[in-house]
């Protein structure tokens, strides 16, 4: 398959892996493995990639575009469980992490996965198709509370009441299967004075895919955990797209990082405070002007960089 997507903040994200051609990396969030397929021009043969994706038809569409690379291990898992998984592959720490959070180009460009509001598909929206809850699980059966609740947790949408309460009242008649009938319904709840700014689809049905996925909770310790798996030296660089997946990586990092609350006077340290490593983005890094205009999708990303003790 062709890919129509450039990685999001390409350089950016090698620069921040400080790679070593001999290193082992794991690229957590593999799909079209553009950012893969340039941390492996870097490595000699020695060197090796761990390219991981819970989308199995990622996986495949990667190891086409990688069919050069001999050194690349497939792993159909979740990067939750980096460490059950180095675990599982007999290896101990790796030298840099990372993870492209959100929905990938890959899944974008296939619509009858139902992730686009575009055209007519059906609503899906599970990055690993193994899972049982899908988008037609979450917008039919959710109480409705429940339901605007994660459209303005996930989505930030200031009308989720009302499009909670439109999706019960069109599901009372007939249940909704299409991605069309989803963004029909969803356009008629926001008034259009208000549909300026983008798609007026486009927050529910990011919040309907990080609910489906489970993309937040799980984030913080998946962010703690990577950071253990790493050598010292090691970095893990990661792009978030959404506000609360930023903060989630923001408060690991800070947390990872460590932080002395011992009195000032006290000529040493008593409370036992242990860092893990530094923070090397003080801020996070941002695509330039440039890359925003040329790729839609970087417009919202967030680089963090930890390196490790």
């Amino acid at each position: 398959m062709e890919f129509k997507h450039e990685p999001v903040m390409l350089q950016e994200c090698i620069k921040g892996l400080n790679i070593k051609e001999n290193g082992i990396y794991v690229d957590g969030t593999l799909g079209g493995a553009g950012h893969s397929k340039e941390i492996l021009k870097r490595l000699s043969k020695e060197g090796r990639l761990i390219g991981i994706d819970r989308d199995e038809e990622a996986l495949s569409a990667a190891k086409e575009n990688l069919k050069e690379f001999t050194n690349v291990t497939y792993v159909h898992d979740n990067h939750d469980n980096i460490k059950s998984i180095l675990e599982n592959l007999k290896i101990d720490k790796v030298d840099g992490i990372l993870l492209d959070l959100g929905v990938s180009s890959y899944q974008l460009d296939e619509r009858n996965r139902g992730f686009s509001y575009l055209g007519e598909n059906e609503l899906d929206m599970r990055m690993d198709k193994s899972q049982k809850l899908t988008a037609k699980d979450v917008v039919n059966t959710y109480k409705e509370e429940d339901l605007a609740n994660v459209i303005y947790q996930y989505g930030e949408e200031r009308f989720s009441r009302r499009i909670a309460k439109n999706i019960c009242e069109y599901r009372k008649v007939k249940q909704i299967e299409t991605t069309k009938e989803l963004v029909e319904i969803i356009e008629k709840s926001i008034p259009k004075k208000f549909q300026n700014d983008g798609h007026p689809a486009k927050r529910t049905f990011q919040a309907i895919r990080i609910e489906v996925n489970n993309e937040i909770k799980p984030l913080y310790e998946t962010v703690k955990n990577c950071i253990e798996c790493l050598k010292p030296g090691g970095r893990l660089c990661i792009i978030t797209f959404h506000s609360l997946e930023d903060r989630a990586v923001k408060n690991a990092y800070i947390d990872a990082k460590g932080k002395c609350t011992c009195p000032k006077d006290l000529p040493y340290c008593v409370c036992g405070a242990k860092s893990l490593g530094e923070i090397i983005t003080r801020k996070p890094i941002v695509a330039t002007e440039e890359e925003k205009d040329r790729n839609s999708r970087s417009k919202s990303a967030k680089l963090r960089i930890f390196e490790k003790r």
